[in-house]
C-alpha cells in the first residue's frame, strides 16, 4: 500500500518514534565510520546523515540489511546513540514502504 508523499513520515521521525533515538544527537564525529565490514556500502556515520536528510537511499543500502554490521553497530557510537536500534527501525520502515521483501 503506497502512501501519498505528504503522508510518509520522515526517517528521523520514524527513528525517534520507534526507538527514542534522536539522530540529531549525532555530532558528526565519524568515529563510527572506523567500523568497517565488506557488507558496508554506506559507512554508519553516512547512514545517520542520510536519515537526517530524509534520503530513502538508506532504506535500500547493503549496510542497513547486513547482520554483521548490525552486530558491529551495537558498540560503534561513542556518543550513546544506539545505532543497532536505529538500523532495526529503518529496516521495519523499508518493509512498510515496500522497499524490501
Amino acid at each position: 500500500m503506497d502512501m501519498p508523499p505528504s503522508r510518509i513520515p520522515s526517517l528521523r521521525s520514524v527513528v525517534l518514534h520507534e526507538t527514542g533515538q534522536d539522530v540529531h544527537r549525532c555530532q558528526g564525529c565519524l568515529l563510527c565510520d572506523e567500523t568497517i565490514n565488506v557488507d558496508m556500502d554506506i559507512p554508519l556515520g553516512s547512514l545517520i546523515q542520510l536519515v537526517m536528510a530524509n534520503d530513502d537511499e538508506v532504506l535500500t543500502s547493503q549496510t542497513l540489511w547486513s547482520e554483521p554490521i548490525l552486530e558491529l553497530a551495537r558498540s560503534a557510537c561513542t556518543k550513546n546513540l544506539n545505532l543497532a536500534q536505529i538500523i532495526l527501525a529503518l529496516r521495519r520502515e523499508a518493509l512498510r514502504r515496500g522497499m524490501r521483501e
